[in-house]
């Protein structure tokens, strides 16, 4: 069985009609085999229900609080989508792959590197829209990058 992580970024694309990445997202979804997971950490998770609500992100079609736990809910009865626990290894994991900005600031780099590091933890891809994102996380052997 393969594990997919989507980052947080794909979760929005799919979960939105008219997101501008939305045909690219469901074309990638369109394509995982039916024994893949699909995983949701608790980051993704609450980055997902934040962003729904978010009138900044969804200008006319934020949703609120109810409505977004039913979209975040709508994912889990999807036999292919489950929430998965932090794999214990996650600080070791997080503190290696943070190493390459050990001695500088990296604020954008800080959740993406959480995201590489559950990713390794949990045996999963990594899958993606940010190509940034995409070339660090090879290193790991651990992104996948959705062409748009």
């Amino acid at each position: 069985m393969t594990l997919l992580f989507p980052d947080l970024n794909v979760w929005l694309a799919l979960s939105i009609e008219g997101h501008t990445q939305n045909a690219a997202a469901w074309r990638w979804m369109g394509s995982v085999e039916s024994e893949s997971r699909l995983l949701f950490s608790r980051y993704t998770q609450i980055g997902l229900l934040r962003l729904l609500t978010n009138a900044a992100a969804m200008s006319d079609r934020v949703l609120t609080v109810r409505e977004a736990w039913k979209v975040y809910d709508g994912w889990l009865e999807d036999a292919r989508v489950e929430f998965y626990p932090e794999p214990r290894s996650i600080d070791a994991e997080f503190r290696e792959v943070m190493e390459p900005f050990a001695g500088k600031p990296a604020s954008k780099w800080v959740g993406d590197c959480w995201l590489l590091a559950f990713a390794a933890g949990a045996g999963a891809k990594l899958v993606t829209f940010d190509k940034a994102l995409f070339d660090f996380g090879r290193k790991w052997g651990q992104a996948v990058v959705i062409p748009q």
